[in-house]
Parts: C-alpha cells; sequence; structure tokens
C-alpha cells in the first residue's frame, strides 16, 4: 500500500489529528532526485524515530535553487509518488521552500530526522523545530552515495 501524497494545504490538519490521535511523528525532507540506496536507509531510519512518517519533497523550483542547473531530473510530482511508494513512509507533501521550516511549523513532529550528513548542530531547522518542543534525529547510513555521484557515473558510462 502506497503513502497518501497530501496537499501542502492540508499538513496542519494532518498534524493536528495524529497528535489528538496520541502519535509519535516522525518528519524527514530531501530533494529524492533519482531514488537511491541512501534515500531508503534515511527513509527507514526516520521511520524508527515515530509511529508516522511524513516525508517533505521539495519542488522543482527549490531543487534548482538548491541543486543547480539540470536539476531536478524528475519533477516534483513524480518523485513523491516514488518516496510514497516506500514501505517506510505514511504522507508525503511537496514544499516549495528552501529550507522545511515552514512545513515543521504547521505539521509540529515530535522528531525532525535528517541524513548524516548533518550534524544535529547543523540542521537549519534545529531552532523551529526547539521552538514547539520538537527533538533533531540524525538518522541513516553514513553518507557515502549521493545523487551527484550517481550521475557523475552515468555520465563517465554513456562517454
Amino acid at each position: 500500500m502506497s503513502a497518501a501524497v497530501i496537499p501542502r494545504g492540508d499538513l496542519r490538519a494532518l498534524g493536528e489529528r495524529l497528535h489528538r490521535e496520541g502519535r509519535r511523528i516522525a518528519f524527514a525532507n530531501g530533494c529524492f532526485d533519482l531514488l537511491h540506496v541512501g534515500h531508503v536507509r534515511y527513509l527507514e531510519g526516520a521511520r524508527r524515530c515515530g509511529d508516522v512518517l511524513v516525508v517533505g519533497v521539495n519542488s522543482d523550483r527549490a531543487v534548482a535553487a538548491l541543486k543547480g542547473q539540470g536539476r531536478p531530473i524528475i519533477p516534483a510530482e513524480g518523485r513523491a509518488e516514488l518516496v510514497a511508494a516506500l514501505e517506510s513512509v505514511d504522507y508525503v507533501v511537496i514544499f516549495d521552500g528552501l529550507t522545511a521550516a515552514e512545513v515543521l511549523l504547521d505539521l509540529r513532529p515530535h522528531v525532525h530526522c535528517k541524513g548524516t550528513d548533518y550534524s544535529r548542530e547543523s540542521v537549519p531547522e534545529r531552532d523551529v523545530v526547539k521552538s514547539f518542543g520538537g527533538e533533531v534525529q540524525i538518522v541513516g547510513d553514513p553518507k557515502n552515495h549521493s545523487t551527484r555521484e550517481l550521475l557523475a557515473e552515468i555520465s563517465r558510462r554513456g562517454r
């Protein structure tokens, strides 16, 4: 069963409902442009932090600003659908910000999960998370795979 891809405007109501139900909400986010094993392990680690996992997927505009020319490879709706197909994921939302701060304020998850390329101190949204009593967790395997490296390998093999 695939997770639900929900409209950005429904996120606050989802968070309120999950809080009323006493569910522990974990939130993870990323570009997820060319899904790879590092993404899967990151989201599996995030799922272990809560009863329900909500994943934020950066919009096409945000990915282009964060990753540069030629990105994303896959449009946001497709990336959201791929992430939603993962067993560890319950809900997916596409968001337009360069950070997840506004999404976090609407959802108010118990745990904001970031990958191992961050430390708790370097997470850009850490103060936002603390403002509503949430915690930051670093999850996933060591950052030794990336979409950028995958694209470079595809380019090398295509020559």
